[in-house]
């Protein structure tokens, strides 16, 4: 039981940096739901159960331009894709868990536990007893501070009904960027970063955040591209060093 609770301890601790980055913007999150017409109720049961901040942003604005429920639901959907590329990416670390376990932990899934996570399992391979404790903790320190900073937010809305045009919400854009930069260590995850930006610009205008995907499968495409070139030179060369 001690070391499971170290596990977990050891995962909502290593999350800390990006609690702070999430805070604004889940308070943000919070004062914009209710000025759209979502009532308290409905604010906190979205971050309880839906836990995606990007996506529930975005609903958010649909909900307040009056769209439909299925255009809502597909928006979110394709907001929430990427997703299934960090699933993939740590499916050889949980495949061997019950559903019990598997199912919360997708749930809890987001952007940010899941580069403390994955750095966590690359770096420590080997201890695999209870780290799946580590990403519960994890899991659970980011689920906690999102419902908390929405309920901080609904509160603060009524008293302080500008807060969303504060800027807070550069807080996460610098987690973010926190998050990508430490893991660029090899020339294929270098141009799968800047690939994947430069779609991301050029696709700023595309609707339901479309730009958001084709610069993920972007991404995708060329750091597998890269990976494979590098692969040929080192067949061909010996064994360069790809790290960056």
């Amino acid at each position: 039981m001690s070391s499971r609770l170290s596990q977990s301890l050891s995962g909502a601790r290593d999350t800390l940096p990006m609690l702070v980055g999430a805070l604004p913007f889940g308070i943000i999150f919070g004062t914009l739901a209710t000025s759209s017409g979502l009532s308290v109720a409905a604010t906190l049961a979205m971050s309880a159960l839906v836990f995606a901040g990007s996506a529930q942003f975005i609903a958010i604005g649909l909900i307040a331009s009056g769209t439909g429920l299925v255009v809502i639901f597909l928006t979110t959907l394709i907001v929430n894709l990427r997703h299934m590329l960090y699933s993939a990416s740590l499916l050889p670390y949980v495949r061997h868990l019950p559903q019990r376990w598997r199912v919360p932990l997708a749930f809890w899934l987001t952007d940010e536990t899941f580069a403390v996570v994955h750095r966590q399992f690359i770096l420590h391979p080997a201890a695999e007893q209870h780290r799946h404790w580590y990403f519960l903790g994890s899991c659970l320190a980011m689920y906690s501070n999102w419902v908390a900073c929405t309920l901080i937010g609904v509160l603060l809305g009524h008293a302080l009904p500008g807060m969303a045009d504060w800027g807070l919400d550069f807080a996460m854009v610098a987690t973010f960027i926190g998050i990508v930069v430490p893991a660029l260590r090899t020339r294929p995850m270098l141009v799968a970063a800047l690939v994947a930006g430069a779609v991301a610009l050029a696709g700023h205008g595309l609707p339901y955040k479309l730009g958001l995907m084709l610069a993920a499968l972007s991404g995708v495409v060329a750091g597998m591209l890269a990976a494979k070139l590098a692969g040929s030179a080192t067949d061909a060369q010996g064994a360069p060093d790809e790290r960056i």
